[in-house]
């Protein structure tokens, strides 16, 4: 039975840091890979990195599939980004990191990445769209970075007052 992890918000440091690659992938590694598709279903979602439940490895899953679907997920260790297209791409995103916040953020419309899949196998793949977007997203986590960071200044700023004045008040 997979668990279900809390998953952390801004402002958390956490958030902020760089993730260590995985060293290998073994039966633990896979139950982290599982536990982190449930939250991912479970807050829902479409992606999700190890930093966002406060594991800082350098893993990813993913699922763009829509409620009427059949689940399609992707899991990646150690994920690395080869090649990016010219051709650009607006995606209204969100994050579990940032509830109820989203925003129109560019990104390649095309990603090749290389990664290690379940098995611990090196695997490339070329990622379009909505799938390319999530690669692209989930592996700034890894970087410390998040959506927001695309935005302007001023919006950003915003955005972690509102988050910081939240997490204050739910302190008192």
């Amino acid at each position: 039975m997979a668990s279900i992890y809390p998953i952390l918000t801004i402002p958390d440091p956490v958030l902020r840091q760089t993730a260590e690659p995985v060293e290998r992938v073994d039966d633990e590694l896979r139950t982290l890979m599982d536990d982190m598709l449930a939250t991912m279903y479970d807050a829902p979602g479409v992606g999700l990195a190890a930093p966002q439940i406060g594991i800082l490895r350098r893993v990813i899953v993913m699922d763009p599939a829509r409620d009427d679907e059949e689940p399609a997920p992707l899991v990646m260790a150690n994920p690395v980004i080869l090649d990016r297209s010219s051709d650009m791409r607006v995606h209204e995103e969100g994050c579990l990191s940032i509830p109820e916040v989203t925003a129109e953020v560019e990104r390649p419309a095309v990603t090749r990445v290389s990664f290690l899949d379940r098995e611990g196998k090196p695997q490339e793949a070329e990622l379009e769209g909505l799938l390319s977007t999530i690669v692209q997203h989930e592996i700034d986590h890894l970087n410390g970075i998040l959506f927001i960071d695309y935005l302007s200044r001023l919006k950003r700023d915003m955005i972690v007052r509102k988050f910081t004045k939240q997490k204050r008040a739910a302190a008192l």
